[in-house]
C-alpha cells in the first residue's frame, strides 16, 4: 500500500492563534502535548500540524512522522510533475499509475461494499480514473467507467490508459453523445441524468474524475449536469474526488456554482493552496495526500 497523509478539520476541538499556533484543545481531544506553540505534536489525534485553518492527520496515519508536504499552487504542482519527468526521468504514465493506485488504496481503506462508478472527463484526471478502474478489477472489485467526453478527445497518458482499460473487460459506458445534441428536446442534461440513473443505480461509491487542477471557472456541459447529479446522490452514496472536487479552484479554494461535494478527496504529492481556504472545506471531505513517487527534494 502506498503512503498517504490524511487530513480532516479539527473543528471545535482546537483553536489557533494569529501566527497559526495551536492554542488549545478540548479535554475530550487533548493529546499529550508539549508547551503551546511547538511546531507539531504526535498524540492520540495523530500528528497535528498547526495551520491558519486547522487540519490534522487522522489517528490511522500516526505512523507518518515526517512533516506534512507543503501546500502548492496549480503552477507549482505542474512544475513538480514537469521536473520529475525532465530531470529525474519519470514517465508520466508512472505518475498516473501511482495516483490511481493510491486512490484505490483509500477506497479499500474505507470499505468497498458494492460497485464503484467512475465518471471521467477527458484530461489527466480521466486517465487517473481509468487506472482506478483497472486496479479495482485487479483487486476483485466491481467497477464501471462512465465517459462524459468522447474517446477521440483523450490525449497522451490518458489515451494510453484508456486503450489499456478497453482490453481488461471493465465496462465502459460512453455518454459523451449527450453533449453533442445542443437544442435537442428533451434537453441533453435531462437525458444525461436519466442515463446516469440507469447505469449507476447500484453504486456504493461515485468517483469524480471529471475535471482536474487545470480547470477554472464554471464547469461547462455536460460536466455541470454530471456534478449536480453526483451531489443529488451523495446522501446515499459515498463520493471520492480525484485530485480535487470538480468545480473547485485549486488555487483560491472558490467553488463554482456546480462543484462536487466529496466525502473524500485524494490529491497527489501535496495539498493544494485552495484546500486551506474555509470556502473549500464543505466540498473536500477528508483529504488524503497520496504519494505518487515524486522525490521529496522536488516538493520541499
Amino acid at each position: 500500500m502506498m503512503k498517504s497523509w490524511q487530513y480532516k478539520p479539527i473543528g471545535k476541538n482546537a483553536y489557533f492563534g494569529k501566527k497559526g499556533q495551536l492554542m488549545g484543545l478540548s479535554s475530550a481531544a487533548r493529546p499529550n502535548l508539549p508547551p503551546t506553540g511547538t511546531a507539531r505534536w504526535k498524540g492520540s489525534l495523530g500528528i497535528i500540524y498547526p495551520s491558519k485553518f486547522g487540519v490534522a492527520a487522522d489517528a490511522n496515519n500516526i505512523h507518518n512522522t515526517g512533516m506534512m508536504p507543503p501546500a502548492l499552487t496549480r503552477e507549482q504542482s505542474r512544475d513538480i510533475d514537469r521536473r520529475a519527468i525532465e530531470e529525474f526521468g519519470f514517465s508520466g504514465l508512472v505518475l498516473m499509475e501511482n495516483a490511481g493506485r493510491g486512490c484505490v488504496d483509500v477506497l479499500e481503506r474505507h470499505g468497498i461494499d458494492g460497485p464503484v462508478i467512475i465518471l471521467c472527463g477527458k484530461g489527466n484526471n480521466a486517465g487517473d480514473g481509468f487506472v482506478i478502474a483497472r486496479h479495482l478489477a485487479i483487486r476483485g472489485h466491481t467497477s464501471r467507467v462512465i465517459l462524459l467526453a468522447a474517446p477521440t478527445e483523450l490525449r497522451g497518458d490518458a489515451a494510453t490508459n484508456f486503450a489499456i482499460l478497453q482490453k481488461t473487460g471493465v465496462p465502459i459506458i460512453d455518454l459523451s453523445y449527450h453533449n453533442q445534441r445542443a437544442g435537442a428536446s428533451p434537453p441533453p442534461a435531462t437525458e444525461l441524468r436519466t442515463a446516469l440513473d440507469h447505469h449507476a443505480h447500484d453504486a456504493a461509491w461515485l468517483v469524480d474524475a471529471l475535471l482536474g487542477t487545470g480547470a477554472t471557472g464554471e464547469p461547462r456541459p455536460p460536466f455541470d449536469a454530471a456534478i449536480d447529479w453526483i451531489n443529488a446522490h451523495s446522501a446515499s452514496t459515498k463520493v471520492l474526488a480525484v485530485d480535487l472536487p470538480s468545480g473547485l479552484d485549486c488555487d483560491t479554494g472558490r467553488p463554482a456554482q456546480h462543484t462536487v461535494r466529496a466525502d473524500h478527496t485524494c490529491t497527489f504529492a501535496t495539498m493544494k493552496t485552495g484546500f486551506l481556504q474555509p470556502a473549500a472545506h464543505p466540498f473536500l471531505g477528508q483529504v488524503h495526500v497520496c504519494d505518487i513517487g515524486v522525490p521529496s527534494r522536488l516538493i520541499s
